[in-house]
Order: structure tokens, then sequence, then C-alpha cells
């Protein structure tokens, strides 16, 4: 493999990995660890079908587009507005959740008493300023952010190896089986970078799903692995926030999360507005960056929505119905075949397949708001 392959695979776990793994350990601890892995399992297997089942469409198709984009061409205009919308509130959730986060762990890390709010809008214009890059700088940012996050999650792990308590990992407390459903389903959300993949790896297209398997999978060994380490040692007293229970360096940790996926999903919110929507560079400036940072700062002042609950909501929402519009485009993309090139990676899909799922994301929501 080279360094091509490994930076779209390390594209696609900086995109996943964000602030989803601070909440996990939480709800982990909650419903038990053996139920927090039965359903990172089952939903990582689910995920990686609606990631196939995407580039498959970005290998079918010519033309460059994001999400939007694809709905537009293989659904219509109802599907554009539907997964317009989508994506906007799914990658709007994401990056103010990521910037209170970022906002709450400088502040943590840093000395004095500086307002979170205030270093939140610093983090903000760094990455806008790294948006100006371009791909080659997102290349940068996930192949050294998601080495960091490997090397500090089994770090962390060996350090505490010897104060894990096994029955810690085997307690299953009662009538929290479906409870970190909503988590998990934001931690593994990835579906806006598949596009940017297919750029990166553009003339090495055999290697895409290889990409996209690895590039998964190491968030979900990584999260087994971070887990393990915070419910083993802490049990139940795991707070809602992971960084807020060992101190400076899962702060870090956290820093580093948040900032890869924040820089994937701003890349990628942007590219679907030039090319997909066709906004003038003033106005994707707005969409993209402006316009998180003035929610961001408007939750922070009235204190509408804390951390988790924005992950939950983001998580079950947004995976739901963006997952179910991308096998519907898949589908019509299949029917379509006209001005096609042939496809590196193909997906069985049929209409009992996305009822079943469609299904499976409706009852995800209900139970989210139970």
């Amino acid at each position: 493999m080279n360094k091509k392959f490994w930076a779209t695979t390390f594209t696609l776990s900086g995109a996943v990995i964000g602030a989803g793994i601070l909440g996990l350990p939480f709800v982990f601890a909650k419903s038990g660890f053996l139920v927090g892995i039965f359903w990172l399992i089952i939903l990582s297997i689910v995920m990686l079908f609606i990631n196939f089942s995407l580039a498959e469409v970005t290998l079918r198709t010519k033309s460059k587009h994001q999400l939007t984009g694809y709905a537009k061409i293989y659904l219509g205009p109802w599907g554009e507005k539907i997964m317009f919308l989508t994506v906007i509130f799914g990658v709007y959730s994401a990056l103010i959740a990521y910037l209170i986060g970022e906002g709450q762990s400088f502040s943590q890390l840093l000395p004095g008493n500086i307002n979170p709010l205030f270093l939140g809008f610093l983090f903000w214009l760094v990455m806008t300023l790294l948006l100006r890059e371009g791909l080659k700088s997102l290349k940068k940012v996930e192949t050294y952010g998601v080495i960091a996050i490997i090397a500090i999650i089994l770090g962390l792990f060996i350090y505490h190896l010897q104060n894990i308590n096994p029955a810690n990992l085997t307690t299953i407390p009662p009538n929290n089986f479906t409870f970190p459903i909503g988590v998990i389903l934001f931690a593994l959300l990835g579906f806006t970078a598949i596009p940017e993949l297919r750029l990166e790896i553009k003339g090495q297209e055999k290697n895409f799903k290889k990409a996209i398997f690895i590039g998964l999978s190491i968030p979900v060994i990584l999260y087994t692995i971070f887990t393990a380490t915070f419910v083993g040692v802490l049990g139940k007293s795991v707070t809602e926030v992971a960084t807020l229970s060992f101190g400076p360096i899962i702060i870090i940790l956290g820093i580093f999360t948040m900032l890869t996926s924040y820089f994937v999903l701003s890349f990628s919110l942007r590219d679907s507005c030039l090319f997909d929507l066709n906004f003038s560079k003033r106005k994707t400036f707005i969409f993209t960056s402006l316009m998180p940072l003035i929610l961001y700062i408007i939750i922070q002042k009235f204190n509408l929505l804390g951390f988790s609950s924005i992950l939950g909501i983001a998580g079950v929402i947004s995976t739901g119905i963006t997952g179910v519009l991308i096998l519907l485009i898949n589908k019509g993309a299949k029917e379509e075949k006209k001005g096609q090139r042939k496809p590196e990676i193909k997906v069985f899909i049929n209409t009992p397949i996305i009822i079943l799922l469609t299904l499976a994301f409706i009852i995800g929501i209900i139970l989210q708001f139970n």
C-alpha cells in the first residue's frame, strides 16, 4: 500500500473519529460495556454497507459532486432538497458540538480562566484558514491527526491496563439496552467524506473498497480500546464528557479527534456548496464557516443544548435520513447507467433491503427521544 492509499484511509478515519468518541464511555457504562460493543458491531456493519453504497455511486458518476449533487442527479429535485437540509442539519450539529468541545477542552488545558466561547472562536478561526488550503491541507491534517489519535489511545490503554477491573466490563445494568444507539451512530458517521475519498484515491480506484473498510475499522477498534479503558477503570463513574475523567492527556486526545473531523466536514460542506449548488465563494463561506459560528455562539450564550444532547439527536436523525437517501441514490444510479463509468465497487440493493433499514432507522429515532 502506498501513501495515497493510507492518506485516503486516514481521511475516512479522521472524519469518523470526532466528538462521538468522547461520549462513548458514558453510554457504554450506562448500558453495559458488552451491550455497547454489541451495538458498535451491528451499527458498524450497517454503516459500512451504506458507505460502500455511496462509494459505488461516486465511482459510477463521472462528474464531481457531494451528497446533495448525487441526490439531484438520481432522485430529482425532491431528493436534492431533503438531502441538502439533512446534510446541513448533520454537519452543523457536528460542527457546533466540535466547537463546544474544543472550547471546553482548551479552557481546561490552558492556564488561567479563559472563556471557552472565546477559545472555540479561535479554533474556528484556525480551521477556517486551513480550509482555504484545500485538499493538500486535508491530507496533512487527517494523516497526522489520526496517527496522533492512535498513539494517544494505545498509550492510555497500556498505562491504565493494570487498573482495569474485569467486573466493570461484564456488568449489564437493566433497562438501558438501546441507550448507546444515538451516540454510536454519531461516532460512526462519515458519509460526507466518501466523495472526498473518491478524489484522493483517483487512479487507484481498485483499492477504494479496502480503504473504506480499513478507514472504518480503525475507529471501531479504537472505540473498543478507548471505552474498555474508561469503563474498565471507572465503571459507572465515567463522566458524560470523557475528557473530564482522566485529565490533560484525554483533553489533548479530544482536541485531535474533533480537529480532524471538523476539517473534513467543513471541507465536504464547502465542496457541496461550490459544486452541487453552484454558490459563489462568498455565499459558500457564509454557509460553510460563518453560519456554524453564529449558531455556536447563540447556543452557548443561551445554553440551549448540551454536548451529549447534540451528539444523540444528530446521530439518529442525520444518519437515518441520509442513510436511506444514499440507498435510494444507489438504486437510482444502478437503473440510470447512461453516461456512467464501470464502478470498482458494486453493492446489492433492492427494495426490501431499503425498507428494512428505513424501519430500523425510524425505530432508532423513536428510541432516542424516549
